[in-house]
């Protein structure tokens, strides 16, 4: 029998992407999603035999408990995404991010679901205390944004968790993202630069020297299934950086590799010399214990994304909705 996937936010940006990946392994897959942003980008996905959808809430017991009926793994990654998303909605966000997620794991927990992987994020580790050093799993983490915040209370209440309760909880410390989706944003770093100088505008940046990883929303995706095939001793209460220790950019070396796309692009600096996160970070873990290797760096991202463009797969790049704000 196909193993059972619950997939939170899987109509997501990295959700949709995910939830592709497990039907094409052979999974049976329920998404459990508020649909806050549409559900197109799944609505093929209801013709899958091997597919189901539940409308709902993380917050509600109720929904809770009928998305987790007869699931064997969960693949937690419904929240309020982002610090501007975050600090637009605060209540929402701490009780989406922070009491859905628990609420969530104590029934996974209660009906005996044997793996709980959690989507967290680099952002964690707030700004290097040593600039010429890089972070790993080790490190002290100093959250500076709600966001970052729910995720590491997340994280410390899923490692507390008794070593012999049914459900293992794994939390993945995911880069910063980018790349192609169904859900497509263009409000995030690489995809946004891209965006706006293929488009033929002056893209103005703030802060260049800051440092942080990237990793394709494919491969962030395809971290999730590496930890669900993986065997329980190796990935249970553990957790995990996702990238690759090459994939650290400033901001600045990201332009520059879209100018060798867009020659003519038109940059301009705005010196900024505080911003509240700059870490590099080591993907060493994931890759010795896991085998895990990214598949597309920031170069193809930005390739991908100015042909989505220069040939109008998306009408309207602009549209709000095509943002987390």
């Amino acid at each position: 029998m196909a193993k059972k996937v619950l997939v939170t936010g899987g109509a997501g940006y990295i959700g949709s992407v995910l939830t592709r990946q497990l039907l094409e392994k052979g999974y049976n897959v329920r998404v459990l999603d508020c649909l806050m942003f549409g559900g197109e980008p799944i609505i093929d996905l209801l013709n899958s035999p091997s597919f189901e959808f539940v409308k709902g809430d993380v917050r509600n017991e109720a929904d809770v408990r009928k998305a987790l009926e007869g699931v064997d793994y969960v693949a937690h990654l419904a929240a309020i995404v982002g610090d501007p998303a975050c600090a637009q909605q605060p209540e929402l966000a701490r009780d989406t991010n922070l009491e859905g997620s628990k609420l969530l794991y104590r029934i996974a927990n209660e009906m005996k679901v044997s793996r709980f992987v959690f989507a967290s994020t680099c952002s964690n580790y707030g700004k290097m205390s040593d600039p010429d050093a890089y972070v790993n799993e080790e490190s002290e983490l100093s959250p500076v944004s709600l966001y970052a915040e729910t995720k590491v209370g997340v994280e410390q209440f899923l490692m507390s968790q008794a070593k012999d309760n049914a459900c293992k909880p794994t939390c993945l410390r995911f880069s910063t993202v980018y790349g192609l989706s169904l859900r497509p944003r263009f409000d995030l770093t690489v995809n946004e630069f891209t965006k706006e100088l293929a488009l033929g505008r002056e893209l103005v940046i703030f802060g260049e020297q800051f440092w942080r990883p990237y990793c394709h929303v494919y491969d962030l995706a395809r971290s999730v299934s590496t930890v669900l095939e993986a065997p329980a001793d190796v990935v249970s209460f553990e957790v995990f950086n996702v990238g690759d220790t090459n994939e650290n950019y400033q901001k600045k070396m990201i332009v520059d590799e879209v100018k060798k796309l867009i020659p003519d692009a038109k940059i301009s600096y705005v010196s900024k010399n505080e911003d509240p996160r700059d870490y590099r970070v080591s993907f060493e873990k994931i890759n010795t214990k896991l085998g895990f290797k990214v598949t597309l760096k920031v170069p193809d991202g930005i390739a991908q994304m100015k042909k989505v463009l220069d040939d109008g797969f998306i009408l309207n790049p602009d549209d709000k909705k095509y943002k987390n704000t």
